[in-house]
C-alpha cells in the first residue's frame, strides 16, 4: 500500500490540514506513506482502534502535527508509551532535525514503527522497545512528551528520569488539566499551557509545559 491507496478525501484532509497549520504541503507525501502502512498493519495487529482513514487523518496525523511548533528548534524528544508511533513518527516527518525516541514496550507495535522508519527512511527516529521506567538514559533528553498516556504526575513518575536538567516534558491533554497541574510532584512547576487547535477537531486539546522547579522557588 503506498500513499496513493489512500482516499481521496483524507489526502484532502491531509492536505487541507497541514495548509491550516501553517506546515510545508510537501509533508502529505510521507504522512500519507505512514498511514497507508498504519492502515494495512492495523488489520493484523490492532494498533489503533480508529479505522476510518479520514478519521485517522485528523485524530492521529493532524492532532500529532498541532504540537510542531513546540518542539521546533529542540534537539532530542523522547515518545513515551508512542503505540504505533505518535505524535513521534508524524514530528519527526515535520522537524527533520529533531532526533525522536520513540519508546514502547509492545512488541507489536515496536516492530510496526521500525518497519515504518525503515520505509520512509526517516533516519532522525528511532524505536526503543522497552518500558518508560526502565529506559536507562537519564537526563538524555531537551524533552519529552506522551499523548493520552496517564496523568501529569504519573508521566513525571515514569520519564521524568529522561528529562534534561533545563528539558521539559510536553504533555498533549484534551480539557484543561487543572487538577493534575495542582497534583504535580515536588521539584516539577507549570512553564506554559497553551490551547492547540487542531484542523478537523471540534474537541478542547491543550499543550501543558511541565520543567523543573528553579531552587528560588520556595
Amino acid at each position: 500500500m503506498t500513499a496513493s491507496d489512500l482516499p481521496a478525501a483524507a489526502r484532502d484532509d491531509l492536505d487541507a490540514g497541514l495548509a491550516a497549520l501553517g506546515l510545508d504541503p510537501a509533508l502529505a507525501g510521507p504522512l500519507a506513506r505512514y498511514l497507508a502502512l498504519m492502515l494495512r498493519w492495523n488489520a493484523a495487529y490492532n494498533l489503533t482502534a480508529i479505522r476510518d482513514p479520514r478519521e485517522m487523518v485528523t485524530k492521529h496525523l493532524l492532532d500529532s502535527l498541532a504540537m510542531a511548533p513546540a518542539v521546533a528548534g529542540l534537539p532530542t524528544l523522547a515518545d513515551l508509551g508512542t503505540g504505533p508511533g505518535l505524535p513521534g513518527i508524524p514530528l519527526a516527518i515535520a522537524t527533520p532535525g529533531l532526533r525522536v525516541t520513540l519508546v514502547e514496550s509492545n512488541g507489536k507495535k515496536a516492530r510496526f514503527m521500525r518497519e515504518a522508519l525503515r520505509q520512509l527512511g526517516l533516519g532522525n527516529a528511532e524505536v526503543a522497545e522497552s518500558r518508560i521506567e526502565a529506559l536507562d538514559r537519564p537526563g538524555q533528553f531537551a524533552a519529552i512528551t506522551a499523548r493520552a498516556l496517564a496523568t501529569l504526575p504519573q508521566i513525571l513518575a515514569l520519564g521524568g528520569h529522561l528529562i534534561a536538567e533545563d528539558g521539559v516534558l510536553l504533555a498533549m491533554k484534551g480539557a484543561r488539566p487543572d487538577d493534575e497541574i495542582a497534583a504535580l510532584p515536588a521539584g516539577w512547576a507549570l512553564r506554559d499551557l497553551r490551547p492547540l487547535r487542531v484542523p478537523g477537531l471540534d474537541a478542547e486539546r491543550h499543550l501543558v509545559v511541565i520543567g523543573r522547579a528553579h531552587s528560588t522557588n520556595h
